[in-house]
């Protein structure tokens, strides 16, 4: 994890550099504030990383005398199947479309990401409650 954080960071400083380039030469506002943001993101991440990288143990990709087996293991846990995703992307797909086409079609959108959002939430909820 401490080469990603430095990875993202030396990043940064690049970004930085060209939108620095961009903005003296091109004297376009609109690109150069993206790659300033893009600058932005990439230093939060950076250093997000490396905060995280100091207050963890070392991984095996930190090692490099490290095999690839020596992180192996169990990763986390993967639904196998699940339609909430798809209730979520339906919904957002008529969102953006009541923006281009009309504002009514976010009636038919909102039910849609509210149902997909609360679904995907509570879908492997196992709680006391739910037991009485």
């Amino acid at each position: 994890m401490k080469f990603q954080g430095r990875l993202f960071i030396w990043l940064s400083i690049f970004i930085l550099a060209v939108a620095v380039l961009y903005g003296v030469w091109s004297k376009e506002a609109a690109g150069t504030t993206a790659l300033f943001l893009a600058f932005g993101l990439s230093i939060m991440i950076g250093f997000y990383l490396s905060f995280t990288a100091k207050r963890m143990d070392a991984l095996a990709q930190d090692d490099k005398d490290a095999d690839v087996a020596d992180e192996a293991g169990e990763v986390g846990f993967f639904s196998p199947h699940s339609w909430q995703p798809f209730a979520l992307a339906v919904g957002g797909a008529f969102a953006f479309l009541g923006v281009a086409i009309g504002w009514w079609l976010l009636y038919f959108a909102a039910p849609l990401i509210l149902v997909g959002l609360w679904g995907w939430v509570f879908e492997y909820y196992r709680g006391e409650s739910r037991n009485q």
